[in-house]
């Protein structure tokens, strides 16, 4: 046996688009569980099958094979059965890129517990919040960043309640417990649960509190279906490969990391790269890469922005075969110059922790650089205006799923304990994105932008994204941020907020020459009269643009 993926699908090969979108479907067997239905079963049918590379800066390294992964997460799921955790019970994983990441997951899946990831910079008042809201049971933490600090603050200020806390790793600390003790001295035999104890595809299996660009987070909430939907991600717009090595760059707290390093890709035979850098380094990563053979590639825009700024022809991109991008639209600037470099064609695409990928540049297709491509089998994505009608072609509008026929495999259940938040994005037959995009005459779809982005001036609407694609292009720039900034006489002005690249220097000079840049490649009135420069974008733990902290600052002043 190789991969498991023609268990789940219905066929694994197709001639093209059309073919894929008309004859794809996932097969979803009766109680999946991820842990035992695949990596427990290559575990049993080809043990020394690769499954994770990993390194770090330190020079430290790690090779991970199925056995190694089921004996681990056996360990680990007796480490929290150990601790009181069941069924139905959530567990924060705080552990960046740690690789005792992937035992926690797959052992909450065994147990049927419920994972909650999150990112190590978190502060104290946001842990109180999920403590709060999931009803936390346990933690388990990286020691360093104050991390181990911002939980013990939290939960003495939520009050005596009887929170379990583990650390990976570091000194020992009072009132926490040392996870990677105890994992060694548990036993490696953990046994199925039957009956009532054994999980079910309706089941609640994974959290994610969104990062969201405002207010409050919400819930996320996926069942043991969800991990299935990724062979979409995975196998039909990443194109990993049986025995190949992808990575996606995304830390264990960024719902990315469960969209490209480890269920699509598992289930398709591919294993996954884990570089654990504690700060980003272009160069650092493109050797990295390059020294490890990664195969295929995905990262979001902001990732790409910084290594296309490097010299590219001094690294080996012999084994990379394919990449992908995602998380905010692509520059066609950028897709240029990494074309340039390596000859190979950027496939973007678009999804939400409430998703996989719903819409993308799938293998049989011509890119066209800025469109998110095309809608995914399974999902029927429309475009719909605010008096609910569906648009024509070229109309901008609302991105929608229509639910009416079926609820298509990997689409959130709902946002827990927040129905009156479920209903307001999903009713009618419709689940809301909140994204704004248009669709060409070839069926392709282009994102503007969130809704609430999208920057009314002088009578004209205009999508950050345009502005954003025209001033990335010239070279001073590394990445911008556009935005509406209030006026009393246009309403709203166009507000450019610009990190430059290594080499240039803020000046009234450069000010205008962008300015001037702006209106000689986009429609003139999209140029931003106003125009800052800044040392780094405010960003979502997903590294998604804060536009509305941007505005929140203009507003107040």
């Amino acid at each position: 046996m190789t991969s498991l993926l023609s268990r789940f699908v219905s066929q694994t090969d197709f001639e093209s688009y059309e073919d894929f979108q008309e004859n794809f479907r996932i097969i979803v067997p009766e109680n999946f569980n991820f842990a035992y239905d695949v990596v427990d079963e290559y575990a049993k049918d080809c043990p020394e099958k690769r499954a994770m590379v990993w390194c770090d800066d330190s020079g430290n390294e790690r090779f991970f094979t199925f056995k190694d992964l089921k004996y681990y997460s056996d360990k680990a799921a007796n480490f929290f059965v150990k601790h009181g955790i069941g069924k139905g019970d959530y567990v924060m994983l705080t552990l960046k890129s740690r690789y005792e990441f992937w035992y926690c997951l797959v052992a909450l899946h065994k147990i049927g517990a419920i994972a909650v990831p999150a990112t190590h910079m978190l502060k104290t008042r946001d842990i109180v919040y999920r403590i709060e809201k999931a009803d936390l049971k346990m933690i388990v933490c990286v020691p360093e960043e104050g991390v181990p600090e911002q939980m013990d603050e939290a939960h003495a200020e939520y009050g005596d309640i009887p929170l379990k806390k583990a650390l990976i790793g570091g000194e020992s600390r009072p009132g926490w417990i040392n996870f990677r003790k105890e994992l060694e001295e548990a036993s490696p035999d953990f046994e199925r649960p039957t009956g009532e104890a054994a999980t079910k595809n309706e089941d609640i299996c994974l959290l994610y509190f969104s990062s969201g660009t405002a207010g409050f987070p919400k819930m996320i909430e996926q069942d043991h279906t969800y991990p299935l939907a990724h062979i979409l991600t995975a196998s039909y717009w990443q194109n990993v490969q049986d025995d190949g090595l992808h990575y996606t760059v995304a830390d264990s707290g960024w719902a990315k990391c469960v969209w490209g390093k480890i269920y699509g890709q598992w289930i398709a035979g591919a294993a996954v790269f884990v570089y654990d850098y504690d700060i980003f380094d272009a160069k650092n990563m493109l050797e990295k890469a390059s020294k490890y053979g990664v195969k295929t590639f995905c990262a979001p825009p902001t990732i790409y922005r910084f290594l296309i700024k490097e010299d590219l022809s001094q690294y080996d991109f012999g084994s990379l075969s394919y990449a992908v991008v995602a998380g905010e639209p692509l520059n066609p600037e950028v897709f240029n110059r990494f074309l340039e470099f390596t000859g190979i064609k950027l496939m973007e695409g678009f999804g939400q922790t409430e998703t996989v990928v719903t819409i993308a540049t799938f293998p049989w297709m011509e890119p066209k650089p800025g469109s998110i491509g095309k809608p995914t089998p399974g999902y029927e994505i429309e475009i719909m205006n605010k008096e609910g009608k569906l648009c024509d072609v070229g109309e901008e509008g609302e991105i929608v799923i229509n639910t009416k026929a079926e609820i298509p495999v990997g689409l959130f259940v709902h946002y827990g304990k927040d129905p009156e938040k479920t209903l307001q994005t999903w009713h009618d037959g419709y689940y809301h994105t909140g994204d704004m995009a248009w669709m060409d005459e070839d069926g392709y779809f282009w994102f503007v932008g969130r809704g609430d982005d999208i920057i009314k001036t002088s009578g004209y609407k205009v999508g950050p994204f345009e502005v954003e694609s025209a001033l990335i292009q010239h070279p001073a720039v590394l990445e911008c941020a556009i935005t509406g900034a209030p006026d009393p006489v246009r309403g709203q002005v166009i507000k450019a907020t610009v990190v430059l690249a290594k080499g240039y220097s803020p000046s009234e000079e450069l000010r205008k020459e962008l300015q001037n840049h702006v209106k000689k490649v986009t429609a003139p009135y999209k140029y931003p009269r106003i125009l800052e420069f800044v040392d780094e974008l405010p960003k979502t733990i997903s590294g998604k643009i804060r536009r509305v902290e941007i505005r929140d600052k203009d507003q107040n002043q």
